[in-house]
């Protein structure tokens, strides 16, 4: 039987350098992801060339490009990995005891507003895992993901997360999270039985930074209600944004995962017609599903 190479986890290495290549697409953003400098970034993808005996990228006017063969060499490491990603979990959970520790990394809502009771039923059902939480959203919660700082990432599917094909990754869906208008006492459609966005053209509109989820939800939402919102407050703090609707500086869509403690005179109406949503998903790394400690916490979060 042939010997591993002695340079096997080095090699292990500059596929991953390759693989994060072709998501992010420049070396430039590949070396950021990696915190590399683009030199080395580079050298890395030349010496994983002069070893194959083949080029792994070239040069497409002023870009970098994956050749068809390095494309399909990755098809190939996304296996390799899969497969050291179950090996790694099987042997961590050689006992069969689920006992250990996973870390958890989710955007502020999904922490306030999902995992709490997910969490106070795993603590009944497994009091020997434990679970350690990370605020963190992508593009950045899937870099910590692939580097093994957090096992499991919760966001929503937006800009900077990954495709839903994505071989890194096993992903489970975890349904939708509806917004609602939040609108204070005062207003004059708070005692309606549901408020059509037209309503509310005429008010001041609080959302979150621009570009962000929830920005994008409420320009979208408000674009097919026939009116571009006027925009006042641009803020990503739940409580800052609750706060300013109940004493009537705007009105808001404000996801049912940050509905909570909310101030006596803020209302929250459905949306007429068609309710606008983002819909979460939960991710591990390929291979990583057969995890009994990770299997554990997704049944926790679909239920």
């Amino acid at each position: 039987m042939d010997k591993l190479s002695p340079d096997f986890m080095d090699d292990l290495r500059r596929l991953r350098v390759l693989r994060e290549f072709r998501e992010r697409g420049t070396v430039t953003a590949t070396a950021e992801a990696l915190h590399l400098t683009p030199s080395a970034v580079s050298q890395q993808l030349s010496g994983l060339s002069h070893d194959l005996g083949f080029p792994v990228t070239r040069r497409s006017g002023r870009r970098i490009v994956l050749t068809p063969r390095g494309d399909a060499l990755l098809s190939h490491a996304d296996v390799v990995f899969a497969h050291l990603e179950h090996a790694r979990h099987d042997l961590q959970t050689w006992d069969e005891a689920l006992r250990g520790t996973v870390t958890i990394g989710a955007f502020s809502t999904a922490l306030a507003g999902l995992l709490p009771t997910a969490l106070e039923s795993l603590a009944t059902e497994a009091p020997e895992l434990v679970v350690k939480l990370r605020q963190s959203e992508p593009p950045v919660l899937f870099d910590q993901l692939d580097a093994g700082q957090v096992d499991l990432a919760i966001a929503v599917s937006f800009d900077g997360s990954p495709t839903l094909g994505d071989p890194r990754y096993h992903r489970v869906e975890l349904g939708p999270d509806v917004l609602d208008v939040a609108v204070p006492a005062s207003h004059p459609h708070a005692a309606d039985r549901t408020i059509d966005l037209r309503d509310l053209a005429s008010d001041a509109w609080i959302t979150g930074s621009p570009n962000s989820c929830c920005a994008t939800i409420t320009a979208t939402a408000c674009a097919a209600a026939g009116f571009t919102p006027d925009v006042r407050y641009q803020v990503d703090d739940w409580l800052a944004v609750t706060q300013l609707v109940a004493h009537g500086h705007g009105v808001a869509l404000l996801p049912r995962l940050a509905q909570r403690d909310l101030p006596p005179t803020l209302v929250l109406r459905p949306v007429a017609r068609q309710q606008p949503r983002r819909h979460l998903f939960a991710a591990i790394p390929a291979g990583a599903q057969g995890s009994p400690l990770l299997q554990k916490i997704l049944s926790h979060l679909t239920h």
